[in-house]
């Protein structure tokens, strides 16, 4: 089955999810603080790393938490003890909660008929090779691999024909042409007029299936918007570089006078250069220590983890 059937075909009405000044606490611990923003139609990415609040930012948004403080509205209905959104909306949890003994195709036919929908078995069927699971919709879902498991979540939320799709870490597990054709559908319900939101800790994930992103840090929404202007801001943001060399002393004299270099500390184990400018740096440090009769032995980022490069838009 091609991308063009039911769940794909543009969306005959749109649905936009709202979050106003939430915030949720447990205790003392705050897991999403004051988190404002409105989605719709097309696809969004919420980037963060693990433990950043995504997942029970997502948990609020299908009304499975309630907001401690703010609200959380689908189409201007608040979604906390609102069994209704439910028509509109499908969510793939990152907690795998799938029956081991069932087949996918009974998974999702179950998971039709408690949406009452009036032909569950053609819905069940659609849903399923939409995933691209037909091969193996009859096998038990025991026997599967993790990145089936999730294909068939995946046709589960989708049996009802969602305006809005809430997906908790979806590429989990899939291999390579797994995560080609699920980023391909998300593309084409997004174009569908549908909202989609899936949430990843990693760039390149939200790079190739979303132009727009929220991402959080820390519980708080550190940057909204357009994904190359937030990765922009990304790439030139200083950059912290560990060198060993043959003379270190001569190399650190040497790079201070470079544009892109911000600072230099020579200590036992060799330089840590603070650099304004990746790529300027990284072109430059070759051509000087030519200069300079110095050979590089080792030249290690020291700040390029997620949580790095998230922290610094925080701060930013």
């Amino acid at each position: 089955m091609t991308t063009t059937d039911s769940a794909t075909r543009p969306a005959t009405a749109t649905s936009t999810l709202d979050l106003a000044g939430v915030s949720r606490w447990y205790g003392n611990v705050v897991a999403v603080n004051d988190v404002s923003m409105s989605l719709g139609p097309g696809v969004t990415g919420l980037l963060g790393p693990n433990g950043a609040g995504k997942t029970t930012l997502l948990h609020m948004m299908a009304g499975f938490l309630a907001p401690s403080r703010g609200t959380v509205s689908l189409d201007g209905r608040s979604t906390w003890r609102n069994p209704e959104v439910y028509r509109r909306l499908g969510l793939v949890s990152e907690r795998e909660a799938v029956h081991t003994f069932l087949t996918a195709y009974e998974f999702v036919l179950a998971t039709a008929k408690l949406h009452k929908l009036p032909d569950p078995q053609s819905a069940a069927r659609r849903a399923v090779a939409l995933v691209e699971m037909e091969d193996a919709q009859d096998r038990r879902i025991g026997t599967y691999s993790k990145g089936m498991r999730q294909r068939t979540r995946v046709a589960a939320a989708l049996v009802h024909d969602p305006q809005v799709l809430l997906l908790d870490e979806p590429f989990n597990g899939m291999d390579p042409r797994q995560r080609l054709h699920m980023m391909e559908l998300l593309h084409s319900l997004g174009d569908g007029g549908r909202t989609i939101l899936f949430s990843s800790h990693i760039l390149e994930e939200v790079e190739q299936v979303s132009g727009t992103v929220q991402v959080m840090v820390a519980g708080r929404l550190a940057a909204s918007g357009d994904f190359r202007t937030i990765r922009r801001l990304m790439t030139n943001r200083p950059h912290v570089f560990a060198i060993r060399s043959t003379d270190d002393r001569a190399l650190a004299v040497a790079l201070m006078a470079e544009p892109s270099v911000g600072g230099v500390e020579l200590g036992r184990d060799g330089l840590t250069v603070r650099a304004g400018d990746y790529g300027a740096f990284t072109r430059a440090l070759p051509k000087v220590a030519l200069a300079r009769g110095v050979r590089v032995h080792q030249l290690v980022p020291e700040d390029e983890s997620l949580e790095s490069v998230f922290s610094y838009l925080v701060e930013a």
